[in-house]
């Protein structure tokens, strides 16, 4: 049994499953603390990089905020998988946001301690990464034990669209916030992250299968393993990592806006913007409207819209033109994720759920990164529409050659069940 029948509540006593995932209580407090907790997050990167750019003028220890918060995930991914597979996926979520609360309240601390060293946040960073790369499998395992396989792509579609509100929301309010106080915004971000604890732990005690294999090489690797061996699922994730890496243009959207469309930092903010609006646009159209046959067709295909617009993006010179293009970026990129992860909870047996999901998020998060640095390094050489575009074409040639190379994936028809 991949996706467990028995959710964490169920619609009403003798009442049919439902496919709204809204109906089962146990996904709705999961749906509440995850919005939370990204809000949380948004608001809290926003004031660390106002708190040490304030502090520094180096737009260098800007960019190592994210790597450091990135890193432990990649170097841990194979003991949180591992984790998530072992012990309560809710008691893991809550525990990492407790942790995560207490991160956001030791930078207030640094914060009025007045020190000029920037070494203390980092490591405060380096902490808060940790407590997200245990909680990322767990929060992504959970879900499948929480509705039944007829709500999933509903799920998935709900919680698409919330981490859109929340990352197009977050740093609004985070800028807004710390504009009034530096104590407020982290004082904020404090709040929600215990209020999300307290939901996660609110939640109706799923049915979970454990892991049961003793630790061992062969348990710790059983993830990578398993998509190895597993076209679908194989197919699914390298095609989005690939096709991320290549597309990587929102790294080079300064430029764009400053020397290509010269349209300034009002400019650079609606570039910024509309590929979270498309998505947002996107995963609420999907929550309603949901793909019913040829999946795997329409991931591919979308993967081609995705390089197309990246294409059209990096060849306009009308600031109207390039935000739609970004916007299309955007929602293509919505659907194959949508369909990527409804795919792959349906595939994966719950007792390995949490290791596959640990290899997914690490190959994902590293091609964002791998992306970026492709398209500045690109664009050094070559300038910034040719790295622009060549990541377009080659974000379309890998549609077309996964295609080929993953007929088990091309032949996917319905979401329900993935044969």
């Amino acid at each position: 049994m991949s996706v467990s029948d028995k959710a964490g509540g169920t619609p009403g006593e003798g009442a049919p499953a439902s496919d709204r995932a809204f109906d089962y209580p146990g996904y709705r407090l999961y749906w509440i603390a995850r919005f939370l907790l990204v809000f949380a997050i948004q608001v809290l990167s926003v004031s660390v990089g106002w708190q040490i750019y304030d502090q520094t003028r180096d737009p260098f220890l800007l960019g190592l905020v994210g790597l450091v918060q990135f890193l432990p995930a990649p170097l841990l991914v194979l003991v949180t998988g591992s984790v998530a597979d072992r012990f309560s996926r809710r008691r893991i979520m809550a525990a990492c946001m407790a942790v995560e609360g207490a991160c956001a309240l030791a930078l207030l601390v640094i914060l009025h301690s007045g020190t000029t060293e920037v070494w203390p946040v980092f490591g405060v960073l380096l902490v808060f990464g940790v407590a997200r790369a245990f909680m990322g499998p767990a929060v992504q395992s959970l879900l499948a034990n929480l509705v039944p396989q007829s709500a999933l792509a509903n799920a998935i579609a709900l919680n698409s669209s919330s981490f859109q509100f929340a990352t197009i929301a977050g740093p609004v309010a985070g800028g807004l916030l710390y504009g009034v106080s530096s104590e407020l915004a982290y004082s904020t971000s404090v709040f929600f992250f215990i209020v999300a604890g307290i939901l996660t732990l609110m939640i109706p005690k799923p049915e979970q299968r454990t892991s049961a294999q003793p630790v061992s090489k062969d348990a710790v690797f059983a993830g990578f393993r398993y998509i190895r061996n597993q076209p679908i699922v194989l197919g699914a994730i390298s095609l989005d990592m690939v096709a991320v890496m290549l597309g990587g243009a929102i790294a080079l959207l300064p430029v764009f806006a400053r020397d290509i469309l010269e349209v300034g930092p009002w400019g650079l903010g609606a570039l910024r913007s509309a590929v979270g609006v498309g998505a947002l646009l996107m995963s609420l159209w999907l929550v309603n409207n949901p793909v019913r046959d040829h999946a795997g067709l329409t991931m591919f295909a979308t993967v081609g819209v995705y390089g197309l617009a990246i294409i059209v993006f990096g060849l306009s010179k009308f600031i109207w033109l390039s935000v739609l293009a970004l916007a299309v970026m955007g929602a293509a990129d919505m659907v194959s994720v949508y369909i990527r992860q409804t795919l792959i909870q349906l595939q994966t047996p719950d007792d390995l759920r949490g290791r596959v999901s640990a290899v997914n998020m690490t190959f994902i998060g590293a091609s964002n990164e791998l992306g970026e640095f492709r398209a500045g390094s690109m664009a050094a050489v070559f300038g910034a529409v040719p790295a622009v575009v060549i990541g377009g074409v080659g974000a379309l040639l890998t549609a077309a050659l996964w295609a080929r190379l993953f007929p088990a994936l091309r032949q996917v028809r319905t979401l329900e069940q993935a044969t």
